[in-house]
């Protein structure tokens, strides 16, 4: 049983793997209910398939997007953060009003045991820092007893990943780096204020693909994506809008898609309805292009 459970749990990728979606996103859903229900679908889709970073970019100039982007941002933090977490990390806010709509995540960073009797030596853990005493620092992992971090006095309230290196009643741990984890440890949102363009101008990213109705159906690139998919270290995967796709979007900053991305893909080919939801183009997309892993 336990090795099968083993066998279960999802290694990182071998490369850094973002999606940037549009500040709009939300834009054409009145209700808070459902704003909230489709990023609750974003953040699981990203969590499905190991995605490392959300990128949220403004994509209507001359609009202040800042709503949009706190909605956005908001409730992707909140679903990646533990459950044990989110009362000491989220204050109340009317964003997160329809919260309770989110689906789990189940990432290995959201673990189901709360007890300490259950912990085992070498597992990682988020935490936030309780308070800071003369051995160190005591963090909240989840259990009924904070675990001491020796030696290291830490900002309270402040989070923080760490690897369990002694039992008991009080259990002690050592800061770790999240890059150190062999397994999917959960993804980081970036809101950035600058556009699309711009953000493929200030990010290196050895690959970009944009996903669009309008571009090459993937059988006709499949065989040169996958060259550039499995030698790429930083990848970046793009989606539109739901009133205007990327050829729409960069098209205001006076751009060509395609000359600034290396691959414009239609992963939804002959699609039976006239237009397809950002969050299902995210789910198609993602889908499809996990399986490049594997050619």
């Amino acid at each position: 049983m336990n090795a099968k459970k083993q066998k279960s749990i999802p290694s990182k990728r071998r490369y850094e793997l973002s999606i940037a979606i549009p500040a709009s996103l939300v834009s054409d859903v009145p209700h808070l209910r459902e704003k909230t229900f489709r990023v609750g679908l974003i953040g699981r889709a990203a969590a499905i398939f190991r995605i490392d970073e959300i990128i949220v970019f403004p994509d209507l100039p001359n609009v202040n997007q800042s709503r949009d982007t706190e909605l956005i941002t908001t409730i992707l933090s909140y679903m990646e953060t533990p459950q044990y977490l989110r009362k000491k990390l989220f204050k109340i806010k009317p964003e997160l009003r329809y919260a309770g709509v989110l689906p789990p995540l189940r990432t290995p960073h959201h673990p189901l045991s709360d007890r300490t009797e259950n912990l085992t030596i070498g597992e990682y853990r988020e935490g936030v820092v309780t308070s800071s005493v003369n051995e160190g620092s005591l963090v909240d992992i989840g259990v009924e007893h904070p675990a001491l971090i020796p030696n290291k006095h830490l900002s309270v309230n402040s989070r923080v990943t760490v690897r369990i290196t002694e039992l008991g009643k009080h259990p002690k741990a050592t800061l770790v780096n999240r890059k150190e984890i062999k397994t999917y440890w959960g993804y980081r949102v970036t809101a950035i204020k600058f556009s699309f363009g711009q953000l493929l101008k200030n990010r290196v990213f050895d690959l970009v693909v944009a996903t669009s109705r309008l571009g090459t159906p993937l059988r006709e690139v499949k065989e040169e994506l996958v060259r550039r998919w499995k030698s790429s270290r930083r990848t970046l995967v793009a989606f539109g809008a739901p009133t205007q796709g990327l050829y729409e979007i960069v098209a205001r900053e006076h751009l060509n898609l395609d000359e600034n991305v290396h691959f414009t893909i239609n992963t939804v080919p002959s699609q039976g309805t006239e237009t397809v939801r950002t969050e299902e183009a995210i789910y198609a997309s993602l889908a499809t292009l996990n399986l490049l892993d594997d050619e």
